[in-house]
């Protein structure tokens, strides 16, 4: 069974406040796009719980073990008693760029376990199971635009949609840890309200939502900042930084041939009729 976890685009994303667990709470909008990770599963030969993990593309870096992929596959195996499964993951989507590359994944390997071993389980229930794996894993399960509180899993539907416009994202060499992006953040309320954003033009967002990490992200990595300034230079309506990593993407009018010249930078824009 093969499925392509997408990446997600964080547009606004408000710090509110610190949590008695060492979290942050937030207010963001979570919008799917198309770039996307190749995702393989199969049953395999031996004992249930084992698993044979296997991974092109990018390299994931890490144990096998660490990997949210694995977790999601020995949290079902363990409640449900799955059968030894091979894993091939084929990675695209980069790390350390805000882009939910690695939550996608665990969703997505929820969701293709449930189908393929024909568990029967309920969407709020993946829901409930993805949560515990990460705090924006959950948005990945319903996987369409959703206004989002708390950490990151407490979702409201939201009426929105890009489909008139052209997405590009463009990430620099460089990554940026979650520490880092909170270092010198200082929590405060909402100065707009996000789940209303569908009510917005696209051009009204330049100068009503923004992204709090910009604040700390642009001071370390001026790399970051010239990309969405250039962005902008290249027609772009509204552009940002998304999540907590070094991506940025600009939103276009669909009718732009838009010109992609970042050297050395990761680009991905939505095919254009």
């Amino acid at each position: 069974m093969v499925v392509f976890p997408n990446a997600k685009i964080n547009i606004g994303l408000f710090v509110t406040g610190k949590r008695p667990d060492g979290f942050h709470n937030l207010e963001t909008v979570f919008y799917p796009v198309g770039l996307s990770d190749v995702l393989e599963i199969a049953e395999g030969n031996g004992c249930p719980g084992e698993y044979i993990f296997h991974n092109t593309g990018i390299d994931v870096g890490c144990e096998p073990e660490k990997n949210l992929i694995i977790k999601a596959y020995l949290l079902l195996a363990a409640a449900y008693r799955l059968p030894a499964v091979n894993i091939h993951l084929h990675k695209v989507i980069p790390f350390g760029a805000g882009l939910g590359g690695g939550s996608a994944d665990a969703a997505f390997m929820l969701k293709a376990l449930n189908e393929y071993f024909e568990l029967h389980l309920p969407e709020q229930k993946l829901m409930e199971l993805a949560a515990a794996l990460g705090s924006d894993c959950a948005f990945f399960i319903r996987n369409h635009p959703v206004f989002a509180t708390g950490k990151g899993e407490l979702l409201e539907d939201i009426q929105l949609s890009l489909a008139d416009y052209q997405i590009v994202v463009v990430k620099p060499t460089a990554g940026v840890s979650t520490p880092e992006a909170y270092a010198g953040i200082v929590p405060g309320p909402a100065p707009v309200h996000l789940q209303e954003i569908g009510k917005w033009t696209v051009t009204d967002w330049k100068e009503r939502v923004y992204n709090d990490f910009e604040k700390t992200v642009f001071l370390k990595y001026p790399e970051v900042a010239a990309l969405k300034q250039k962005l902008y230079e290249s027609g772009a309506l509204y552009a940002s930084m998304t999540g907590s990593g070094s991506a940025v993407f600009g939103i276009f009018e669909k009718r732009n041939k838009i010109k992609i010249e970042y050297p050395g930078c990761f680009v991905w824009q939505e095919n254009q009729d």
